[in-house]
């Protein structure tokens, strides 16, 4: 697998540093609200990644944190008359609710910065004994200019950064650019007691201070949007690699920027929402399969069009699988014919690209091709009238959820609600024998309601679910 990596902007054959295992770190969410359109994409793409890895054989430990104390996390709390402990609490219940929906499995660690402040003292503390930190009323700052790799994964020598950067103008620091490590307790904030007084920690440390604790000095994969490049990612770069003397990541990953009908998401522009706001109008899956749609490192522009694009493809590819489920039923156990030799060459050939292209830098767009070329082998070579052979429908549906669950895509149907459904289908039937034709009409409008379409054909009755 070739993986483009921001520090070196190339693609690299990617090799683990422990053969068979994966170490990767990914920036979670600051949980004060419901988490937005825009963060859902880096936690899309890289739940992706880390399913792809999974595919491949590799042991991944995936840690995803919570930052669960900062500047807008007060505010909020505040105003709400609420602890911040409490709001991140409801956050991060809210948090699993939204990335569930999206089919984004649990990391395995999800860690809090609040449940971390040992760690994250224990970095600042080893920083400022090797002279890169130093100490102003109880705040710690790093000497941001004692290390001289500052700007290599944004690539910008430091007199750019500091031209371009929002300083904030601070009396106590040594240089503009120097950071916070720890801050010193302000009133009513959260606070823990550390060797400077009571404080809290910065933003920065804390990623550096939980990738050391559980996945230890040197990652393979640390990733996030584009956004965290500059500053958040190359303060890490810089406080790790001083504290510990050594590379702090193999690879940097980050995703592309989204826009919202070709303009910047913006709450002063009220093109914001939360991914709450749009899985109300959309599935879940609909917004999972956009955002795999693209290349992960170019931008993409959100609207309704686009999506209403992405909800007719997802379309195509179930009612493929609808469609093979019912011809199971009336499949035979006989040799392929050669249309359904063709089928099964095609399926060899779409695994192949789809491998292919999860091996080019994730390119999850050339794979979802390759399953919609399984889709089409399908719908051109299997008999709609029945009597196909049941070991190429098989092969059909297996590879379709293999490689989709790859993706987080077109998942099975729940097996007790599907033999709850072909219950009330065989119940419809013997009153349609019965001649009992209201049960039969009351049955269908029943399963009407819960969205589900019957479609009576030579062969029995179809069911599906409506779009």
């Amino acid at each position: 697998m070739r993986i483009y990596n921001t520090m070196t902007r190339q693609k690299e054959e990617f090799v683990p540093i422990t053969a068979g295992e994966v170490k990767m770190y990914s920036c979670g969410p600051t949980v004060y609200d419901y988490f937005h359109i825009g963060n859902a994409r880096p936690f899309i793409i890289f739940d992706t990644l880390r399913r792809y890895l999974e595919y491949l054989g590799y042991k991944v430990t995936f840690v995803q944190n919570f930052t669960d104390i900062d500047d807008k996390m007060i505010n909020r709390a505040n105003k709400e008359g609420i602890t911040v402990k409490e709001l991140g609490e409801r956050f991060i219940s809210e948090y699993f609710k939204d990335a569930e929906a999206l089919g984004i499995k649990r990391a395995t660690i999800h860690p809090k910065a609040t449940e971390n402040i040992d760690a994250i003292i224990d970095v600042v503390k080893r920083l400022e004994e090797k002279g890169y930190a130093y100490n102003v009323d109880g705040n710690v700052y790093f000497r941001t200019k004692k290390f001289e790799g500052y700007g290599k994964l944004s690539h910008q020598p430091l007199d750019e950064l500091e031209a371009g950067a929002r300083i904030d103008i601070n009396e106590g620091k040594e240089d503009p650019m120097d950071f916070a490590l720890w801050k010193a307790q302000k009133p009513g904030e959260p606070a823990w007691e550390s060797p400077w007084g009571m404080g809290r920690p910065g933003w920065h440390i804390e990623c550096s201070a939980m990738v050391n604790k559980y996945l230890g000095n040197t990652i393979d994969i640390h990733s996030g949007g584009k956004d965290l490049i500059f500053p958040h990612h190359e303060n890490e770069i810089a406080q790790s690699e001083c504290a510990n003397g050594c590379e702090f990541a193999r690879f940097w990953m980050h995703n592309g920027y989204i826009n919202i009908d070709n303009r910047k998401m913006s709450k002063s522009l009220g093109n914001f929402f939360t991914i709450r706001d749009i899985t109300e109008k959309y599935d879940p899956q609909v917004v999972r399969f956009f955002m795999l749609s693209a290349h992960y490192r170019s931008p993409v522009n959100f609207s309704d069009t686009l999506m209403a694009q992405a909800k007719s493809a997802m379309e195509r590819v179930y009612n493929c699988i609808e469609n093979l489920e019912f011809l199971k039923n009336s499949a035979e156990n006989g040799e392929m014919n050669d249309a359904e030799k063709q089928l099964s060459e095609d399926i060899k050939n779409a695994k192949k690209r789809f491998l292919d292209a999860m091996d080019d830098d994730l390119n999850t767009a050339d794979a979802i091709s390759a399953i919609f070329d399984i889709v089409s082998s399908a719908n051109k070579n299997i008999n709609e009238e029945g009597g196909n052979s049941l070991a190429v429908i098989e092969e059909t549906l297996s590879a379709i959820h293999e490689l989709g669950d790859v993706l987080g895509l077109f998942k099975k149907q729940d097996k007790v609600a599907s033999e709850e459904i072909e219950a009330l289908i065989e119940k419809r039937n013997e009153a349609r024998k019965a001649k009992n034709y209201q049960e039969a009409d009351r049955i269908r409008d029943e399963l009407k309601a819960r969205n589900i379409e019957l479609k009576d054909t030579p062969t029995g009755v179809k069911w599906s679910y409506i779009k």
